[in-house]
């Protein structure tokens, strides 16, 4: 079975139809930046354009940067236009995709849902933290396979600042921190969201995951397994196609 998956992130949106028979892309992506400011309606044209690359006419999961309330309603937007809180998204991405059926989904919580079902966190019991470090920290908390949604761990305090401004990827690059030294930040995150939640697995996602050989290896005394996301920067798309078919 094939669904359409989109995932909106800080920089890019990106999409493609998703064999759910695979947990795979059944096409190459299609990716559009993310605009600036990123308003509900400026958003909105760039996955129109997406999913019209593509022709779809079919279901569609979408993915938010921000916490999603009943499948339908923003409540946060930490990295897109603050005009986005209270949007019904589910009928603005409806309205403007001609009416094709949409579903919503935090964008942590989908790549974690793509992670543990097709993932690295496929067949793990207890508690399961997926971090999603890119230009923000997106966070899927999952406790026996069930998905403990919108729980926004990238706001939590380090250091005094919040953990995104220290430990994503775009503070890696903003301040030009090299492999090393950011794998002590990820690391010293890590042990905090460890103290607070005992986790029995990290799933690092994101684009970052797929150079997870230049900083995995630094990060040290963590008692949970720290893995890479096995599906890299996809899971975002393939998660949200999966939420669109099974509404879990």
């Amino acid at each position: 079975m094939e669904i359409f998956g989109v995932d909106i992130g800080g920089s890019g949106i990106k999409g493609a139809p998703v064999d759910l028979d695979k947990g795979d892309l059944a096409q190459e992506r299609h990716k559009v930046l993310t605009p600036h400011p990123a308003t509900p309606d400026a958003v909105a044209d760039g996955v129109r354009e997406v999913v019209g690359h593509f022709g779809w006419t079919g279901p569609v999961g979408i993915t938010f940067p921000g916490v999603v309330e009943g499948g339908t309603t923003v409540r946060s937007a930490a990295n897109v236009d603050k005009s986005w809180i209270d949007t019904d998204a589910r009928v603005l991405f409806g309205n403007r995709l001609g009416g094709l059926p949409v579903t919503l989904v935090n964008d942590a919580d989908a790549a974690g849902l793509a992670e543990m079902h097709f993932g690295a966190g496929r067949h793990r019991r207890g508690t399961v933290i997926l971090l999603t470090l890119g230009t923000g920290i997106g966070s899927a908390v999952f406790v026996d396979g069930v998905l403990v949604p919108n729980t926004e761990l990238g706001h939590l305090e380090l250091n005094g600042h919040e953990a995104e401004k220290r430990a994503s990827s775009k503070a890696r690059e903003d301040h030009d921190l090299s492999w090393e030294k950011w794998a002590h930040r990820v690391q010293k995150y890590l042990a905090h969201v460890e103290m607070l939640f005992s986790p029995e697995l990290f799933v690092l996602g994101g684009g970052v995951s797929r150079k997870a050989d230049k900083f995995l290896h630094h990060i040290k005394g963590i008692r949970a397994e720290v893995v890479p996301a096995s599906l890299q920067n996809n899971a975002g798309i393939v998660g949200a196609a999966l939420r669109a078919a099974t509404g879990s």
